[in-house]
């Protein structure tokens, strides 16, 4: 879809064999314009979403293109090539943008058209994300990644290229600004408590423990204290992973749509817990479009939402 690139000047021309309708789409464009006015270098945000076939890039090409001051500029996947991105997404209305498989030209056909250019990457391949990160960089475009595994190497790596580019790029284990909520809440509580267990449930999830139940062990590491008795042992399956300072991770992996993750925290005769559930990929967009809104003004890589929020 088409942003109005000039603002309106004069009078428009009225006819009556076709007269003005006031479409969902046109309204929609009217207020990107009204949007772009008000910013004071009237730049809007073009989005080039990598992955947008799948459930998480349905739901943001619908998150982005009703969201102020950005618009969905380009749809990349291996799927529904042709399409038009807003239906695969299930708008109401056509976004008059094809899904195009071909990263490198999309991104190339962006770069000389906008000063304010960012790529949401939902790759979960590490070597795939670190590329389409530096392909982003070559074009002048910040980056967010959402949910990719990335190796410590790879990640200092991206960083240091971040770096040297001046250029910003978010890498967010999760999106979910609930979780982050969690974690902040569990980190101040568990300085006052030995024992610590984090139990995750996930659909169709094929590793274990997930990259988010590490980085929640992980938070709850380094306070000078060995959870659970010191016990660090590995022999009893049952038991646990042990992760970090001794945090025994628990994971399910179960056929439903309920994403979950629950940090139980003792000491003898006390017990404390905290749980958040996600049960929809929609409750992950608030923290993508923070994500895209602070990108384009860094200079460097953040990991972690928490960071810029």
């Amino acid at each position: 879809m088409a942003s109005l690139r000039t603002p309106i000047t004069g009078t428009i021309p009225f006819s009556r064999e076709k007269p003005l309708v006031l479409t969902k789409s046109f309204i929609h464009r009217a207020n990107r314009c009204v949007c772009s006015a008000s910013n004071p270098r009237g730049n809007i945000i073009k989005v080039v979403v990598n992955g947008a076939a799948g459930e998480l890039g349905r739901a943001a090409i619908a998150a982005i293109s009703r969201a102020r001051g950005m618009e969905v500029a380009g749809a990349v996947d291996m799927q529904f090539v042709g399409q038009d991105a807003g239906e695969v997404a299930g708008l109401q209305e056509p976004l008059e943008l094809p899904i195009i498989n071909d990263l490198v030209m999309v991104l190339g056909s962006l770069s000389q058209n906008t000063t304010s250019g960012v790529m949401v990457d939902f790759n979960t391949d590490s070597t795939l994300v670190h590329d389409n990160v530096r392909q982003a960089t070559a074009f002048g475009m910040k980056s967010v990644v959402c949910g990719g595994v990335l190796e410590p190497d790879d990640l200092n790596s991206l960083s240091a290229f971040c770096e040297k580019a001046s250029m910003g790029c978010v890498v967010a284990p999760t999106l979910s600004i609930g979780r982050v909520l969690l974690q902040q809440a569990a980190v101040a509580a568990a300085f006052n408590y030995g024992y610590a267990e984090i139990v995750e449930s996930r659909p169709n999830y094929k590793v274990y423990p997930s990259t988010e139940a590490e980085e929640l062990a992980t938070s709850l590491s380094g306070l000078g204290k060995i959870y659970n008795g010191g016990d660090l042992s590995q022999g009893n399956v049952a038991k646990g992973a042990v992760v970090g300072d001794g945090v025994r991770v628990h994971s399910l992996s179960t056929p439903s749509r309920t994403s979950s993750v629950e940090i139980l925290l003792s000491s003898p005769g006390e017990a404390l817990s905290y749980k958040h559930e996600i049960t929809d990929v929609r409750a992950l967009m608030p923290g993508l479009l923070v994500a895209i809104r602070r990108v384009v003004r860094l200079k460097n890589l953040v990991y972690g939402l928490e960071k810029i929020l």
